[in-house]
């Protein structure tokens, strides 16, 4: 039942018909199934599936984009994706039969075919769960894409046996792609962390900084300033080309201000001008995307939903760490797939142990069954005379307003408030709440200190040691440090 803390906060995702229906709504992937539909028999292709030359004016104008070199390239890679995610199947002209009178002439290069791919029919007449595959295929498409080097003659770099010289290039695929993951790591990071930050944009060189300038530094050095520059145009390019898949809604770098500073983007000295420095946000699918490509990376990226289907083991570990309200939405969702009472029992035979996380499963136990309500008593009821539940039951009971609600023993009551403090502690609740705690349980009783040291809990040491930290009557808190050397006496000599 032991919990681990999670990499990342849990992310409250969309319904998968939510986020199919944005994924159908990206325009790139929109461009692509056009695309797709019209193609046809008569659809010529070059040796690598790419459109050829002839066919983008006619590709672009079906997709209403201007006739000129723009529109061209942009029907080419609404074709790319839809070769990419198997909207359509190509067949390569080396794989075709020959067929007499069929020899390409002098200079001609080969031709290959096109039919409707089986991921065509899929977007309209199969699961959310097929869209979102289909989609996550092109965000991957588009994530290469967008960490792929600028040329001006590809020619240049292909060497004899056809392998690509990256060395010319200046180029590190792996560098290149991990630095935009990690920057969409990080973006990802500030949208699940904050509710209220996660609905605002994210300045882009902010987003560079992140990735640059070291946490201990303090004021950023001309060189340091310099990395972010280039970082921010890099990533102006990558969102640009990752915009049009779905997951960023993305105000590019104001190219008036590029021709103002030479091409030079310094980032911006004051907030008065950061927006002109580009602005990008996460789309609710682009959360769906980027958790995705994470958890294939083998990173814990929980989402709000994950436990529903879990024992109450799993549901007290799992949420042991997470924010309030992420934990309430878990276990209402676990709540509803159960009945009351028999939820009830579960959840406090999953709070018992002596582990570290122990004291937080029962915190959690006892805000669990606050959302459970009255059907809950009979349950609680139940284990009173628990050594490691009973005060947290009495506690219950009397929130709840029951009657005949036995009073607890001295030692369930100091027994209680180490396990209360431990869980805070444990959480790494605020400091001042936490303060305010050990106050007041300290308070409620004369002579505390004189007598939780014997109390019979795993981390009754480790809380008054912390209760002497926090405390701000300096004697009370010296009385906590000589409480919590008897207990490591105690537990020494009884070990």
């Amino acid at each position: 039942m032991s919990a681990e803390r999670p990499t990342l906060p849990p992310v409250r995702l969309h319904t998968e018909a939510e986020l199919a229906r944005d994924a159908l709504a990206a325009p790139l992937l929109a461009r692509a199934v056009r695309l797709a539909r019209w193609a046809g028999p008569g659809t010529r292709v070059g040796a690598g599936g790419e459109l050829v030359e002839a066919q983008l004016p006619a590709a672009a104008a079906h997709l209403g984009l201007t006739a000129d070199e723009d529109g061209a390239a942009e029907a080419s890679e609404a074709w790319r994706l839809a070769v990419d995610t198997g909207l359509v199947e190509v067949e390569d002209p080396a794989d075709e039969e020959a067929e007499p009178g069929a020899e390409d002439g002098p200079g001609e290069e080969a031709e290959g075919t096109v039919t409707a791919g089986e991921n065509l029919a899929l977007l309209t007449g199969g699961s959310p769960q097929d869209v979102l595959a289909i989609w996550l295929d092109g965000l991957e498409a588009a994530h290469a894409d967008a960490t792929a080097p600028f040329f001006d003659d590809f020619a240049d770099l292909v060497g004899e046996d056809g392998s690509i010289d990256f060395d010319a290039l200046d180029w590190d695929p792996e560098t290149e792609a991990e630095f935009l993951d990690g920057v969409l790591g990080n973006l990802y990071l500030l949208t699940v962390s904050d509710s209220a930050a996660g609905d605002a944009p994210v300045p882009l060189p902010a987003l560079a900084a992140s990735m640059i300038v070291p946490d201990d530094m303090g004021e950023p050095t001309d060189d340091i300033l310099e990395q972010v520059s280039d970082a921010m145009m890099r990533l102006d390019d990558q969102f640009r080309v990752l915009e049009p898949i779905g997951i960023v809604e993305y105000q590019p770098v104001d190219e008036a201000l590029l021709a103002e500073e030479g091409e030079d983007a310094t980032p911006p000295a004051d907030d008065d001008d950061v927006t002109r420095y580009g602005m990008v946000k996460l789309t609710p699918l682009g959360l769906y995307g980027i958790r995705a490509r994470m958890l294939d990376a083998g990173v814990e990226a929980p989402a709000i939903g994950d436990l529903v289907d879990k024992n109450a083991d799993a549901l007290l570990g799992g949420i042991a760490y997470y924010p309030e309200d992420a934990a309430r939405s878990e276990v209402e969702l676990w709540l509803a797939r159960r009945g009351a009472g028999g939820a009830a029992a579960e959840l406090l035979d999953a709070a018992r142990g002596e582990d570290p996380q122990a004291p937080l499963r029962r915190l959690h136990c006892q805000q669990a069954l606050a959302l459970v309500g009255a059907e809950a008593e009979p349950a609680v009821r139940a284990v009173l005379d628990d050594a490691e539940l009973g005060g947290l039951a009495r506690v219950w009971l009397a929130e709840l307003g029951a009657a005949d609600v036995p009073a607890p023993p001295e030692s369930m009551i100091f027994w209680l408030a180490v396990d209360t403090i431990a869980a805070q502690l444990e959480a790494d609740g605020d400091l001042d709440e936490l303060q305010g705690l050990v106050e007041g349980l300290s308070g409620q009783h004369s002579g505390f200190f004189d007598e939780v040291w014997r109390v019979d809990h795993p981390a009754t040491a480790d809380v008054l040691e912390a209760m002497g930290r926090l405390h701000s009557d300096k004697k009370l808190a010296k009385d906590a440090r000589k409480a919590a050397f008897k207990a490591r006496s105690r537990s020494g000599s009884a070990g």
